[in-house]
Formats: structure tokens, C-alpha cells, sequence
């Protein structure tokens, strides 16, 4: 055991010194074809033992290089990180191949919910409710669930929880920082000036509930039967 140890070592530092020689384009694109997430370029600069100028410098080559070729795939800087993604030309190819047929994508409420807290992060559950008019309670969890969402402390006037967008939310939109949003913010109200900011601000809904107009109905009904029509008018307006 004790003679194996030194040999692996050097074994370990021969593979370092090999990693050196290697070409760095072909290096980086083999790399990246096998990432999870976007890599950053310190994080390429280390595994393979090359100054991250350089790095900096072979990944915007490449990126150009593929662009002037009109190739099936593009090398992208999202989420502060460097990764392969599908050329926008070829899209409709690349969905049908995915989905093959199914829809795989966010409902229209989750889609909602998402952009309220892009633009108003952090933000509590009950603000993102307010400013859509509806319990998000279930949609935020579907979102967290997708990794596109995260909490991000907690509000020092309520205690109530914060969420904020992820890297994934960018990395999926195609965004390198939040400042490359739409300009949308300006056509969606202040969470201060929306009431209810906090659960109990929001209407209660009871399915089992009467419906109030029925109960209008039922006063206005009883006011003509015993005390004519004036009067009847005059209880459902009170």
C-alpha cells in the first residue's frame, strides 16, 4: 500500500504536466461538451493549468468561430459561466426531438409568478400574491421545485421569506445577469402600493361559503314581501 501511494502521486503530477501540453481550444471544447452548468472561466483555468487570460481568450475565439460557421450549436457567457448551447436557428429541430410531441413547459401562472419575482426580488410569497390578485402559495413551490427560484432571507419589518431567481433562472432564459431583462418593470405596480402584502391582506376564499349575491337576493326578496318596494330597495342598498 505504502509503495503504491508515491507512484500514484507522480502518476497524478505526470497527468498535470500532460494537461499543460494540451492544445486549448480542443481542451476547452472537450470540457464543456460534459458540464452540468455553465463553467466558469477561474474554474477551466485550473483544471487545465492554464492562466485565465488565456482561457478568457481561446473560449470568445471559439465563440466566434463557430458564430462565422454557422454552426448547430453556440458557445454562450451565461450565469458567469461558459457553456454549449443549441443554435436559435435550429429549435424547432431540437423541440421536437425533446418533447416529441408533449409540452413540457411552465403553466401561464407559473410563468406569471416567475416575472413578479424577477422584477420585485426578493420578494415574499404574499407580495408576489398581491401584485397577481391570487394565492401563489402552490406556484412558488413548483418553482423552487425547479430549481428557478431560491429563498433568500427574510423580510426585517414581517419575518416573512424572500425569494430571488436563480443562476439557473439565467442560465435557462439565456441572460448573463438580471440587468439584461426586458424592460418590463415600469408596466408592473410597486409592492408597497398594492394592499394586502401580507397573507391575511388577501381576500379568503370559502368554496362552502353563500354567495353574497344570493344573500342581496334574499333581503331584497323578504323587503318586498313585507315592506313593498321602497323599502325592499331600500335594504339592499344598506
Amino acid at each position: 500500500m505504502s509503495e503504491q501511494q508515491p507512484s500514484r502521486t507522480a502518476e497524478a503530477l505526470a497527468g498535470a504536466s500532460d494537461l499543460a501540453e494540451l492544445d486549448l481550444k480542443p481542451a476547452l471544447e472537450a470540457v464543456l461538451m460534459v458540464v452540468d452548468e455553465p463553467a466558469t472561466e477561474e474554474h477551466l483555468a485550473k483544471i487545465l493549468d492554464r492562466p485565465r487570460r488565456a482561457v478568457r481568450g481561446a473560449l470568445r475565439e471559439l465563440a466566434d468561430e463557430y458564430t462565422a460557421q454557422g454552426r448547430g450549436f453556440e458557445l454562450r457567457l451565461v450565469a458567469g459561466g461558459w457553456r454549449f448551447y443549441t443554435s436559435p436557428a435550429y429549435s424547432a429541430a431540437v423541440e421536437r426531438f425533446v418533447l416529441d410531441g408533449q409540452q413540457a413547459r411552465l403553466t401561464q401562472a407559473a410563468l406569471e409568478t416567475l416575472a413578479v419575482v424577477a422584477y420585485r426580488q426578493p420578494v415574499s410569497r404574499s407580495r408576489v400574491s398581491a401584485v397577481r390578485g391570487v394565492n401563489c402559495d402552490g406556484v412558488m413551490r413548483t418553482l423552487l421545485q425547479r430549481g428557478l427560484v431560491e429563498e433568500a432571507g427574510t423580510e426585517p419589518e414581517t419575518g416573512a421569506i424572500l425569494y430571488r431567481t436563480t443562476n439557473y433562472f439565467l442560465e435557462r432564459m439565456g441572460l448573463r445577469g438580471l440587468d439584461e431583462l426586458p424592460e418590463l418593470a415600469p408596466f408592473l405596480p410597486e409592492a408597497d402600493a398594492v394592499e394586502g402584502e401580507s397573507q391575511e391582506g388577501l381576500p379568503s376564499f370559502d368554496p362552502d361559503a353563500p354567495d353574497p349575491q344570493d344573500d342581496d337576493r334574499a333581503h331584497d326578496n323578504q323587503g318586498h314581501d313585507n315592506q313593498g318596494h321602497d323599502s325592499g330597495h331600500s335594504q339592499t342598498e344598506s
